[in-house]
């Protein structure tokens, strides 16, 4: 039995980059021999076994034939005859397919560490077609690695493209693809995930409503990097990654907004997406053309409020405004000073129409339905004494 690290931590390593994650593949064993020795089996679809005291994963070495279509379309063979060759021939990219023995030593069959100095994503072999994954973990990885320099090998790109013509991509299923977007959002540099799909072809396949707005504009891959660059939730830039409209300075009318709204109703529903993503999305799409009027009234703006419940919800109405400031820096009549100034007149507002409390109205006898008009009024004068957000905004 040999033992040695794999994959991330290796290409990590190698990149001078911190990774926690170890994963370990296990030559020359069987998973009887592993029970043996402490470890416990957790995998169902190849023996995979947590290390008793680390709970590190170990994996037998094992070797892979295509059996059906997508990604689990694969028959797996695990046992002590499987060479480290023939494990990690199976693996995705060169820069993955690094083993490290024990000693330090590094085996590289497939020249891993040169496309690594390179900078290069290429492919370990032919069989990378087999798995349409791949196509998204190609991507995510250029997004992960974009700010090193790294590019995708063009022979990988062709690749990625005859996987997308074959129609292999249309058999992934939504949680994996929302997966993989989730996993895209987290790196440095996530609109690459989405450029390098619709440069393949595959983001018109599977997010076909995404694919035209980012064919036809720049605003989502711009309003990424501004997510980025201010630090802000997962949430927020999951939200600014699927914006459906795309004109930040065109007038929109409810039909318009209507229209937007049920497109990306329908998205966030086949992607599978959590209910707190499809709640903020819905709401970026809708009130981000409205809170950006500069001529933005008081009552329009309690309206807002109002209908985006941000008296309840005012950690979900944070993250709206966090993403209506990412957007707006593509305003083209606002300098990004001015949007700032813009945003923070308006979170200032509702911090004003927020302390208004039911309790001193109650203490007066009010109830019912006269209550929630007090209430309302008295937002409202509160909204107008703070200033309006166009004279607040000018400078």
């Amino acid at each position: 039995m040999k033992i040695y690290l794999v994959g991330g931590a290796v290409r990590d390593q190698l990149l001078g980059i911190k990774n926690q994650d170890r994963d370990w593949v296990v030559v020359g064993a069987t998973a009887e021999q592993m029970i043996a020795q402490g470890y416990q089996p957790v995998g169902k679809d190849f023996p995979v076994f947590l290390h008793p005291t680390t709970r590190e994963e170990y994996a037998l070495a094992r070797t892979e034939r295509k059996s059906g279509h997508g990604y689990h379309g694969f028959t797996c063979y695990a046992a002590p005859d499987v060479t480290l060759k023939e494990d990690l021939q199976r693996r995705d990219l060169t820069i993955n397919a690094i083993a490290q023995d024990n000693q330090g030593e590094l085996i590289d069959p497939f020249n891993g560490a040169e496309d690594l100095a390179q900078k290069c994503l290429r492919h370990v072999s032919p069989a990378f077609a087999e798995d349409p994954l791949r196509v998204l973990r190609v991507a995510r990885f250029a997004a992960r690695y974009h700010h090193l320099g790294f590019y995708i090998a063009e022979e990988t790109v062709d690749l990625m493209r005859s996987m997308v013509n074959s129609g292999e991509v249309d058999h992934l299923v939504s949680e994996r693809i929302w997966q993989e977007i989730v996993k895209a959002i987290q790196t440095q540099s996530p609109w690459v995930f989405f450029t390098t799909l619709q440069q393949v072809g595959a983001l018109e396949r599977i997010l076909p409503d995404l694919a035209r707005v980012w064919r036809i504009s720049n605003l989502p891959q711009q309003t990424l990097k501004v997510a980025k660059q201010q630090l802000v939730s997962d949430e927020v830039l999951l939200s600014c990654a699927f914006l459906l409209q795309i004109q930040p300075d065109k007038p929109y009318t409810s039909t318009e907004v209507k229209s937007a709204q049920n497109q990306t109703k329908q998205l966030m529903e086949s992607l599978k997406a959590p209910n707190n993503i499809r709640q903020l999305s819905l709401l970026v799409n809708q009130f981000w053309t409205g809170l950006m009027r500069l001529d933005l009234s008081a009552s329009d703006l309690l309206d807002i409020f109002d209908r985006a419940d941000a008296w309840r919800r005012s950690e979900r109405f944070m993250m709206l405004l966090q993403g209506i400031q990412c957007i707006a820096v593509n305003v083209p009549y606002l300098t990004q000073q001015q949007v700032s100034k813009h945003i923070n007149t308006i979170y200032q507002q509702w911090q004003t129409a927020l302390t208004i409390k039911p309790g001193p109205f109650l203490n007066q006898g009010i109830t019912g339905k006269a209550l929630g008009t007090a209430i309302h009024e008295a937002r409202l004068k509160a909204i107008q004494s703070f200033g309006g957000v166009t004279e607040s905004t000018q400078d």
